[in-house]
């Protein structure tokens, strides 16, 4: 059976590796995609293909950015529709439910059977499990195929959107944590309270200043695509939840980031002095 994986970013790379691995054929969909990527797609084993024969894998996973998510499901289901041909497609995106609704109308019933996936955590490395891919829509036990070959499958009963609301809510806690501190740090940062607030979070919440000691750092070069994840947790809560706005701001404050890190990283180099003890 062959599989296709559209994104060869640092997850889809990683999980088309493990595939690869254990012995899956994998296509990947490369037009437009940087040097880097198309480098990252060659040493996970990917095998380049136009757009019409990764429509012809007997299973599509698309991980990609939240805020491309609809239009690989536009572009895929043309691609399917121009063969003839009936598939499985799998949005594994951190995308809301309700993008998840609209990306399943996009295929209509003419294209085969759309399931709702969901990533929780890091890409699969050598000698690890890796991530947990979630799964809900699947009657046909299309993922059987995933967990036959090297990757964490976990179903879930419920309609489709209820991985996809998995994903929001645990991305809503994971990653809001990180907004929130490196929101309140840079805030310290500001107001010449940095030291204090370092010292206290090492005393009273040890747990939490080791997290974000780790997290913050991680999430540089990320936080671009984090934007998007936060716009759709702030969707997924709806406008008559005042939450909602809370994730509104993180998404302001990881676009705040990652224009940082466009133009030198002068925040990130004082988060990092902070988190290091002022080295």
């Amino acid at each position: 059976m062959e599989i296709a994986v559209i994104g060869a970013g640092a997850m889809g790379g990683a999980i088309a590796k493990r595939l690869v691995e254990n012995g899956v054929s994998v296509l990947t969909y490369l037009e437009g995609r940087s040097a880097v990527t198309i480098e990252r797609a060659k040493r996970a084993g990917m095998q380049p293909a136009d757009l019409d024969a990764v429509a012809g894998a007997g299973l599509i996973l698309s991980i990609v950015p939240p805020a491309t998510a609809i239009a690989v499901a536009e572009q895929t289901a043309a691609a399917i529709r121009r063969r003839g041909l009936k598939t499985t497609f799998m949005d594994c995106n951190a995308i809301s439910p309700q993008t998840m609704k609209q990306v399943a109308e996009i295929f209509g019933s003419d294209c085969g059977t759309v399931l709702d996936g969901s990533i929780i955590g890091g890409p699969p490395k050598a000698g690890q499990k890796g991530p947990k891919l979630y799964v809900c829509g699947d009657a046909g036990d299309s993922s059987a195929v995933l967990a036959e070959h090297g990757l964490q499958v976990r179903r879930i009963d419920g309609p489709i959107g209820a991985a996809s609301a998995l994903k929001m809510c645990y991305a809503g806690i994971n990653k809001g944590v990180t907004g929130l501190g490196t929101a309140m740090l840079l805030a310290a940062i500001r107001s010449g309270a940095d030291a204090a607030l370092k010292r206290e979070l090492q005393e009273s919440l040890p747990d939490l200043d080791a997290k974000l000691a780790s997290a913050i750092p991680d999430m540089y070069p990320k936080a671009y695509r984090w934007v998007a994840e936060m716009e759709e947790i702030s969707e997924f809560l709806g406008e008559d939840d005042p939450a909602a706005l809370i994730f509104k701001g993180m998404a302001g404050l990881y676009r705040k980031m990652a224009e940082d890190r466009e133009h030198g990283g002068l925040l990130a180099e004082q988060l990092d002095k902070l988190n290091n003890g002022g080295r």
